[in-house]
């Protein structure tokens, strides 16, 4: 099995984000209930703060909204199918979970393994080692109860061509699904292309592909006739100066168009 510690590159944000989910678990007064989170985060011996700086508390919000949209949607689909791209240490199905659910992680063979040693398969959960733009993962869904795709972190990482054929092949291969993801604005993206350093120890790997928010539903929806419907949402909290201003300023006409936002996506056959 893979050691977290030897994970560079994309791969290892899956500790960054989990520093974040942790932290704000093992709060009193933290908003995302995680105890899986924690379990892992304290089992990992790995220098969190060193690393990745302060929690900022942005990364379980993302999570915490994922969770309110998936469990109406559980609930409306009994047995359902939920694919989880670029899954590395995400615990969504841990706290989730209805009991019927059929879960499938995909995320990197370095990530699955990694993944495999605090969060083993199982009956209802299971793991498949390949990249999110590989088409393979869409061979193994099944669609008869409904199919519900998360993909938090991830599609900043990709060119927006690769985005779009990921999006319209979902479109193309699923007769009905949702589909929800993180943006980030243009602005963060250029600095992450440019080189962006979290702290004097970790650079933040490049984010080719972001969006203002008022370029999101009008992308999106011509890049496919099946993309019936397209919201966005900002990040509801954050804990650390200055990005706890994020939720006032997503409110501004001009300034709220340059926040990262949470994206949901519902698609139908023609």
């Amino acid at each position: 099995m893979t050691d977290a510690s030897v994970l560079t590159g994309v791969p290892q944000t899956m500790l960054w984000t989990l520093h974040n989910r942790a932290t704000e678990a093992l709060r009193p007064d933290g908003w995302l209930q995680d105890a899986e989170a924690a379990r892992i985060y304290q089992s990992i011996p790995y220098d969190y703060d060193r690393d990745f700086g302060r929690p900022d508390g942005s990364h379980a919000t993302r999570s915490a909204m994922f969770d309110e949209a998936l469990r109406p949607w559980l609930t409306a689909h009994p047995g359902g199918t939920v694919v989880e791209l670029g899954c590395g240490l995400e615990t969504q199905f841990q706290r989730c979970d209805d009991g019927q659910v059929r879960w499938l992680g995909v995320d990197v063979p370095e990530a699955i393994a990694v993944r495999e040693r605090y969060l083993p398969a199982s009956e209802r959960y299971r793991h498949l080692g390949v990249s999110a733009l590989d088409p393979a993962w869409l061979d193994t869904v099944d669609q008869s109860r409904g199919v519900f795709i998360t993909a938090q972190g991830l599609f900043m990482y990709f060119e927006e061509a690769d985005v779009r054929r990921l999006v319209t092949l979902i479109a193309e291969c699923l007769s009905e699904a949702q589909l929800m993801f993180d943006v980030i604005p243009k602005w963060y993206s250029r600095k992450t292309v440019q080189g962006l350093w979290r702290t004097p120890h970790y650079k933040v790997p490049p984010m080719p592909w972001g969006l203002d928010r008022h370029e999101i539903a009008p992308l999106l929806r011509s890049w496919s006739p099946r993309i019936t419907r397209v919201s966005e949402e900002p990040y509801r909290r954050f804990r650390t100066f200055p990005a706890l201003l994020g939720p006032t300023i997503s409110k501004l006409p001009w300034l709220g168009r340059h926040v990262p936002s949470v994206v949901r996506v519902e698609m139908a056959q023609l």
